[in-house]
């Protein structure tokens, strides 16, 4: 007997499958794929709305506009998509996999694509089995070129978050794409064809690190889709509406529905499996099977591993999912929540960085004064041209110049170089701490006041 490292892939055909687990899903699709694909289109301030100009170095968002310096937003933004994740997976197990990740939305979609091209489960598996032909040459270039066509659009849609789309259109109809554009457009719409049309569980079940870490953030309390096997077991056939008791039998009937439906090909009587992406759709399937036999509903059910083994009801399996680790789970995703909307409530539209200059630490000037060079760096963050005045303070008798308010453009910069000057006898030799304000001649509340220092002689 021959051993190998590697299990044979055994191709999945998913059974459709309706109910309401099957219905929040594609509220979730249809919810994040009009997000991904229209918002790119949407306008706002004569721009696009969602804008990530990585030539400018500007993050268009809304209202808001983000520079480099605003790093700090997008790491408490991973900070809060990573604890999210703890806390929803720590009470429910799977759901960002099962409703709102990638891999799993793009899979529905082209499930569904090759659904109405193919035909059912039992039609795609004829189909696959059946020798070439010109039908099945036309059915399958068919389904092809359907998911290669929604690939580059989605490809097309990544890079217009990037290079606005008016520019990428007007680049298409020419196709005189960018370099880099091309390529991004056509990797990853490569890889969404790869990944949702040929690999789909594959990436769930050897590729996400995801499926691998998951285990240790369940615990017995978690909210996991579970097989009952006190009630269903044994398992076997049987006539509707017949009494398991009287056969002898539990109350599943063996259909095998419950692993038709499963995207990854797994059979979930078998326990709990990492390849379980939590997509419910076992549960869909199996309720409708238990109404037609006129059974309770719920053999299949998100439930948790003490409930199974306690016996107990809703009531006890809330109090217990409502544990100390979701609690801090929550405490702390709520305080970095408000601390996210705060700073962006209060984030100030004007960004100021002063550098000293170098090549002349200190000088005397016309009638006696001390000066220092500093080069300032003034960033407008609104979208509107603002003028700016500056005012020096910090030493008696200081005074800057130029002393003319100058214009930044609607999220635009401008670098300044400014003299500031005074006294020597207002200060001591070395080093003496000067103040350089910039402020807004529309708007006294927007204003920057930062400290540098000021060299006099020695």
């Amino acid at each position: 007997m021959e051993d190998t490292l590697y299990a044979v892939r055994q191709k999945v055909y998913p059974r459709a499958v309706t109910g309401r687990f099957a219905t929040w899903r594609w509220i979730l699709v249809w919810a994040t794929q009009i997000l991904f694909y229209g918002l790119c289109w949407l306008p706002w301030n004569n721009r696009q709305a969602v804008l990530l100009d990585l030539v400018e170095r500007k993050f268009y968002i809304f209202d808001w506009v983000f520079w480099p310096q605003d790093v700090f937003f997008l790491a408490i933004l991973l900070i809060i998509s990573a604890y999210a994740l703890f806390f929803f997976t720590a009470v429910a197990g799977r759901l960002w996999c099962g409703y709102a990740c990638p891999q799993t939305v793009y899979t529905e979609i082209f499930m569904w694509i090759e659904e109405k091209i193919e035909g059912n489960r039992s039609q795609r598996m004829k189909l696959d089995q059946a020798p070439m032909s010109a039908r099945k040459l036309g059915i399958k270039a068919a389904k092809y070129g359907a998911w290669g066509a929604l690939s580059l659009w989605t490809g097309f849609t990544l890079v217009g978050y990037f290079t606005p789309m008016h520019e990428l259109v007007e680049s298409a109809t020419t196709f005189s794409f960018g370099p880099w554009e091309l390529f991004w457009i056509l990797f990853y719409g490569g890889f969404t064809y790869l990944f949702a049309g040929v690999m789909r569980e594959q990436v769930c079940k050897y590729m996400c690190p995801y499926a691998r870490f998951q285990g240790v953030m369940f615990d017995p309390d978690t909210l996991v889709i579970t097989y009952d096997p006190e009630r269903g077991e044994p398992r076997g056939p049987r006539k509707k509406g017949v009494d398991p008791k009287t056969v002898s039998r539990g109350d599943c009937v063996d259909c095998g529905i419950c692993v038709q439906v499963c995207p990854t090909g797994i059979d979930i009587r078998d326990g709990l499996q990492y390849e379980c992406i939590g997509c419910a759709a076992c549960i869909d399937a199996c309720d409708q099977v238990m109404e037609k036999m006129n059974y309770p509903k719920g053999l299949i059910r998100y439930t948790t591993e003490n409930a199974i083994k306690r016996h107990w009801g809703r009531k006890e399996i809330v109090a217990h999912v409502m544990r100390p680790r979701i609690l801090i789970y929550a405490g702390v995703l709520v305080a970095i929540c408000a601390a996210f909307v705060w700073g962006l409530a209060t984030r100030s539209t004007l960004r100021v960085d002063v550098i000293k200059d170098r090549s002349t630490l200190s000088r005397e000037v016309e009638g006696g004064l001390i000066a220092n060079v500093y080069n300032l760096h003034v960033m407008n963050m609104a979208e509107k041209p603002r003028r700016f005045a500056l005012i020096a303070s910090g030493l008696d008798g200081v005074q800057i110049s130029p002393s003319e308010p100058f214009e930044v453009d609607s999220a635009g910069a401008r670098s300044v170089t400014v003299e500031v000057a005074a006294p020597p006898e207002s200060g001591k030799p070395g080093s003496n701490v000067v103040y350089i304000e910039v402020k807004a001649l529309d708007d006294e509340t927007v204003s920057v006041r930062e400290k540098t220092s000021f060299l006099m002689p020695r």
